[in-house]
C-alpha cells in the first residue's frame, strides 16, 4: 500500500467520505427483536444529517466544539455522527453503559458544549449533581424529555442543504476515552485525516467490503469500534449496513445472518465463541457470507476451525487499538498461521520492540509498537502531554501489548504488558472495579485480575479481604456484584469473587498481582 494514498488532502472533512454516496441506494437496514424494520437511503441520510448540522449551527455550536453523544443501535446514531462531522464538531462517543460519574468526567474533561442522547438514556445525565460549566445544550431524540431540547424540533424547519465546514485534515474529529488502569480514562484525539487513513486500511483490506455488500458489524455506538466499522467502513465504502437492535443470542444471530443473506460480518470473539458452541450450527445456511472478521481480543484457534469446518469460512482475526486503527490482521493467506494475529497491514510501520525500543529478534517476546508517523495514529492524549510523551519510545508508540513475530512476520499475541483486562472485547481497568468494591462497607481490601474464560476470553476476578466481623456467603457475593454494577458500567462487575485473608504485597506495600494471577 502506497503511503501517499493514506494521507488526506490538507483541507479535508471526513463527512465527505460518506456524503459522496448520495443515491437512492439503501444505506442502512434496521430491525429490532419484534421484527420491526426501517431503512434509509444514502440520499435521505445525507439530507437528514444536513438538517441536523444546520440546526446545531443555528444553536451556536461552531467548529471545534465538543459534543458528547450517547446513543444506541439506531439509524439516528449515524445521522448524528455525520451531522457533527459536517459541522466541524468534535464527537466524544459515550457508551449507553456509562454511569453518571463516568459522564460528568467526560463532559468536564472534554469541555463539551453539548450532549446528544437517546431519550431512553438520559437518566444518567440527569443524575449528575456536579457542575458542568461548559455544557450549554442538552439534546434528546426519540421522545420529548423535560428540560432537554428536542433533536426532531431542531431539525424540523432546517434546510436539507449544508456546506460542510472547511476543516483541515489535522483538525479534531473524535475525542474517544479509553479505560484507565490506575485512574481516570484517557481522552484519545483523532483527526479527520485519521479517518481518511482508516478507511483505506481497514475497509478494503480487512473487511473486504464492496459497494454491493450487506455488512453487519455488531459493535454498539459509544465505542471506537463502532466508529471503525459500522459507521466509517460501511458507509465510507458505499455498502449497505445492517443494524440489529436487540440482545445477543447465538441462535438469533445465525438466523439473521441466514435470512438477510449478510455478506460481511464483523463480530467480537465472544459472539463467535458462543455461536460455535451451538449443536445445530450446521443447519444454518451462510453461503452468502464471504467475509467474517473478529476484533477486540485474540480469537482462539478452535473457533476458527469450527467455522471453517461448518461453513468453509475462515474468520479473519484483526488487532488494533483506540489510539490507532486496524494494525495487524490474519487475512488467512497461510492456513498454517491460523491462530496468529496475522501480519501488519503496513509492515514498515508496525514492529515488536524490546525494552530499549529497538526491534526485537525473531521469536523474541516484546511490545507491539507503531511508528510515530503512521497516518492512522492518534494525535495526542487530550490535556495530558506527559502521558502522551511517555507512551513513545524514540520513533515508536508503545501499545502495551506483548507479542512475538516469526520468520514470516506473523505476530503471535502473548498478553498485556499492564494489568488491563480485556473481556468480551471490553477493556476494563482493574482500579475502577477495586475502587467500587472498596466503597462497600464489608470490604477491607481487594484486588482485581483477569481470569481466563473460554467464552469471554477473560472475566473480571476479584480477590476480597473482608472486614473482621464479616463472613463470606453466597448472598454477600451477589450483593458485592450488584453493588459494583451500580457504580460502574455493568460489564465491569467481578463475575468471580474469591475471599482471602490477606493480599500478597511487596515490601513497599504494593499488591503483587502476579502472585494473584498465579493462583487463579
Amino acid at each position: 500500500m502506497d503511503l501517499k494514498s493514506l494521507i488526506a488532502p490538507k483541507h479535508f472533512n471526513l463527512a465527505s467520505e460518506i456524503s459522496k454516496h448520495v443515491s437512492d441506494k439503501i444505506a442502512l437496514h434496521w430491525e429490532n427483536e419484534l421484527g420491526e424494520s426501517r431503512t434509509i437511503t444514502y440520499a435521505e441520510l445525507n439530507s437528514k444529517a444536513n438538517k441536523l448540522a444546520n440546526g446545531l449551527t443555528r444553536l451556536g455550536l461552531v467548529k471545534g466544539d465538543r459534543v458528547v453523544v450517547m446513543t444506541t443501535r439506531l439509524i439516528e446514531s449515524y445521522i448524528i455522527y455525520l451531522a457533527c462531522l459536517k459541522a466541524g464538531l468534535v464527537i466524544s462517543p459515550s457508551s449507553e453503559l456509562l454511569r453518571a460519574k463516568d459522564l460528568v468526567y467526560r463532559l468536564n474533561h472534554s469541555e463539551a458544549k453539548a450532549v446528544i442522547s437517546y431519550a431512553h438514556l438520559v437518566k444518567e445525565f440527569d443524575l449528575i449533581h456536579e457542575k458542568t460549566p461548559s455544557l450549554q445544550f442538552k439534546i434528546a431524540f426519540g421522545r420529548e424529555v423535560a428540560n432537554w431540547l428536542s433533536m426532531e424540533s431542531i431539525m424540523e424547519q432546517e434546510s436539507d442543504s449544508f456546506l460542510d465546514v472547511n476543516t483541515l485534515s489535522e483538525d479534531f474529529a473524535f475525542l474517544a476515552y479509553t479505560s484507565g488502569t490506575t485512574g481516570q480514562p484517557k481522552g484519545v484525539v483523532h483527526s479527520h485525516g485519521w479517518g481518511y487513513a482508516h478507511l483505506r486500511i481497514a475497509a478494503s483490506k480487512w473487511l473486504n467490503i464492496s459497494e454491493d455488500d450487506l455488512v453487519w458489524a455488531t459493535a454498539a455506538p459509544g465505542w471506537q469500534k463502532w466508529v471503525w466499522s459500522p459507521f466509517l467502513s460501511i458507509l465510507g465504502s458505499g455498502a449497505t449496513g445492517y443494524i440489529f437492535s436487540g440482545r445477543f443470542h447465538p441462535q438469533k444471530y445465525l438466523q439473521l445472518l441466514q435470512d438477510n443473506k449478510v455478506n460481511v460480518l464483523c463480530c467480537t470473539p465472544t459472539e463467535y465463541r458462543m455461536m460455535a458452541k451451538l449443536n445445530n450450527l450446521s443447519t444454518f445456511d451462510l453461503t452468502q457470507l464471504h467475509t467474517a472478521v473478529s476484533a477486540g481480543e485474540a480469537l482462539n484457534r478452535e473457533v476458527i476451525d469450527i467455522f471453517k469446518r461448518e461453513f468453509d469460512l475462515l474468520i479473519r482475526d484483526g488487532y488494533g487499538q483506540t489510539e490507532s486503527t486496524l494494525l495487524i490482521a490474519n487475512l488467512n493467506i497461510d492456513e498454517n498461521k491460523l491462530g496468529s494475529m496475522g501480519q501488519p497491514l503496513l509492515a514498515e510501520f508496525i514492529e515488536v520492540v524490546d525494552e530499549t525500543g529497538k526491534p526485537a529478534s525473531i521469536n523474541e517476546v516484546g511490545t507491539i509498537a507503531i511508528r510515530r508517523d503512521f497516518p492512522a495514529l492518534f494525535k495526542q492524549y487530550y490535556k495530558n502531554q506527559n502521558t502522551t510523551a511517555s507512551s513513545y519510545r524514540d520513533q515508536y508508540f508503545l501499545t502495551g501489548d506483548r507479542a512475538l513475530k516469526d520468520q514470516d512476520n506473523y505476530f503471535w499475541f502473548q498478553g498485556r504488558k499492564d494489568d488491563v483486562i480485556i473481556s468480551s472485547g471490553y477493556t476494563i481497568g482493574p482500579f475502577e472495579v477495586e475502587d467500587a468494591l472498596m466503597k462497600h462497607p464489608s470490604v477491607k481490601e481487594c484486588a482485581v485480575v483477569a481470569l481466563p474464560d473460554p467464552i469471554r476470553g477473560n472475566v473480571v476476578k476479584a480477590f476480597v479481604v473482608l472486614k473482621d466481623e464479616i463472613s463470606e456467603t453466597g448472598e454477600l457475593t451477589k450483593e458485592l456484584q450488584g453493588f459494583v454494577k451500580t457504580l460502574t458500567a455493568p460489564y465491569k462487575y467481578p463475575r468471580v469473587i474469591e475471599y482471602i485473608k490477606a493480599l500478597p504485597k511487596t515490601d513497599s506495600g504494593k499488591i503483587r498481582r502476579v502472585a494473584l494471577r498465579a493462583q487463579r
